[in-house]
């Protein structure tokens, strides 16, 4: 039924729920997620800044990192434009069965923009829109938190591994309702995603 879901992410709180129910979605059909993150400009004027950038790169890097982990096959496209045209664009072009949508945001701009963005896909669509609103509170809001509880997942997965001693690549972000905490140990670089809601810790090793 569904080939080709596409889960549009601007790593805000409210895309996270999203992602659990497309990577779901594509996984019971075997279906391929299309990650897309939209650097938006429009009439709220140009949001784009030198952050921007990277954190839509990351946003789709984490959907990427959740699909491989379950096994479902990925393709990631970072786009620059009026985000529901940018994304009604994107799932025409790739063939879109099915798209996955956070309602809102958590709060100020950011649940205004998911919002709307949602609202005006939902109706322009010429596709199946799923709609997932956001409900679970933010338990860890801080990034030393993050740090120390990958830490200790770092030590439980590799036995006698010093905690403090490996080195930290760049300060822990978040998206999506989860931290990544990127590491160099001595079997290489590994991400460590912690999941801002409950505190669990998943280690994502990089390929050399």
């Amino acid at each position: 039924m569904y080939q080709d879901v596409l889960i549009p992410t601007d790593g805000s709180d409210g895309t996270r729920q999203s992602i659990s129910h497309g990577l779901t979605i594509a996984d019971r059909f075997d279906a391929t997620v299309h990650a897309l993150s939209i650097v938006p400009e429009g009439p709220l004027g140009t949001l784009q800044n030198d952050a921007a950038v990277p954190a839509a790169h990351r946003a789709v890097e984490r959907i990427e990192t959740e699909a491989a982990g379950e096994g479902v096959e990925t393709v990631t496209a970072v786009e620059q434009g009026v985000p529901h045209e940018e994304i009604l664009e994107y799932a025409e072009e790739n063939d879109i069965d099915i798209i996955v949508m956070g309602t809102q945001g958590r709060t100020g701009l950011d649940r205004v923009l998911v919002g709307s963005v949602t609202e005006r896909v939902v109706r322009m669509a010429d596709v199946p829109v799923v709609t997932v609103r956001l409900t679970d509170e933010i338990r860890i809001d801080d990034a030393a938190e993050a740090e120390g509880i990958a830490r200790k997942a770092l030590t439980a997965d590799e036995p006698g591994t010093d905690a403090d001693g490996v080195t930290l690549l760049e300060e822990p972000h978040r998206t999506s309702a989860s931290w990544i905490v990127p590491f160099e140990t001595e079997s290489g670089t590994v991400h460590v995603h912690v999941d801002a809601l409950s505190g669990d810790a998943r280690i994502a090793r990089r390929p050399e």
